[in-house]
């Protein structure tokens, strides 16, 4: 939380479209947002959303999808992989200084929830930390969103520099 995910994810789309690459981009946070009295986990629907929207995609060619979302063991790894159908998958994990994360989290949650989200931020970098998921990590402070993402793409190979 307040790594920067969402807005690298539109730098990083930005950048393939100026390219004429074909891709989808989706914020995967934004498909699981809800209430459901049926009891069941708004994270298990926003997998089959996000199964639901890829499968759409690819039926219009789409073969590389960028997905923005903080991902804390491999069993949902294991979920966003399964729900996007792709050969291969490269997990890059955005950091920044626990303060500005904290920061950017105080500024952007201006709701009732707003303290809980910001102390949140600390264990949910701890559990990154632990979880070990990713396949590089990029800095993502006190540089232009547009920069990050093109060291993500570069790295995972989607793009030359």
């Amino acid at each position: 939380m307040g790594a920067g995910k969402t807005t690298v994810l539109a730098e990083a789309s930005d950048l393939l479209a100026k390219r004429q690459i074909e891709h989808a981009a989706i914020d995967l946070d934004a498909l699981g947002v809800g209430y459901l009295s049926s009891g069941a986990s708004n994270n298990s629907v926003m997998y089959l959303n996000l199964q639901s929207v890829c499968k759409n995609y690819i039926s219009q060619g789409v073969k590389r999808f960028l997905v923005a979302r903080a991902i804390e063991e491999r069993a949902e790894l294991s979920l966003c992989r399964d729900a996007v159908s792709v050969a291969s998958m490269i997990v890059c994990r955005l950091t920044a200084n626990l303060g500005t994360m904290e920061q950017r989290v105080k500024m952007r949650e201006l709701g009732e929830l707003q303290r809980k989200l910001v102390a949140r931020v600390a264990e949910l970098d701890h559990i990154l930390d632990r979880a070990q998921l990713e396949d590089f990590t990029i800095t993502n402070e006190n540089r232009p969103p547009a920069d990050v993402a093109q060291e993500m793409l570069v790295r995972a190979g989607w793009i030359s520099p």
